[in-house]
């Protein structure tokens, strides 16, 4: 049975519904800030930035992690739809490709040049570091 603040959390990814289930609180990275909703939040839609996504089913359980992306959330009192463009569980990241993906945007960063794109550096580097951060 569903606990009296629980909602539903529905997450979509452009290949597979990632998660959806009933959740007591999901917290996530967005261009604003850190975010943690509840049930009752007051509507809004966020862009997400990327780090870690915190699933919490129940408060007496531990949370499930996952590394999210890039994408937009809507937020309504009772009901989340994260629509995100990559989202992955520890279990899906190859740790090893992960750390060669941060060293290289790390090195695009202290290395610029005109040419050098440093937003999408930043990015890639924001990226990595969440999925090396989810799998500790």
């Amino acid at each position: 049975m569903a606990s009296e603040n629980a909602f539903d959390l529905r997450i979509i990814t452009p290949d597979r519904i990632f998660y959806e289930g009933t959740v007591e609180m999901v917290e996530f990275n967005t261009t604003e800030g850190e975010i943690g909703i509840y049930k009752k939040h007051i509507p809004m839609t966020v862009i997400i930035k990327p780090g870690i996504l915190t699933i919490t089913e129940k408060h007496d359980e531990d949370p499930k992690e996952a590394a999210l992306h890039a994408g937009f959330a809507e937020i309504l009192p009772d009901k989340v739809t994260i629509m995100a463009e990559i989202v992955e569980w520890p279990a899906e990241i190859d740790s090893e490709r992960a750390e060669q993906a941060k060293e290289r945007a790390m090195d695009r960063l202290q290395n610029k040049t005109t040419e050098t794109d440093i937003a999408r550096a930043e990015t890639a580097l924001q990226r990595a570091i969440a999925r090396i951060e989810v799998l500790r």
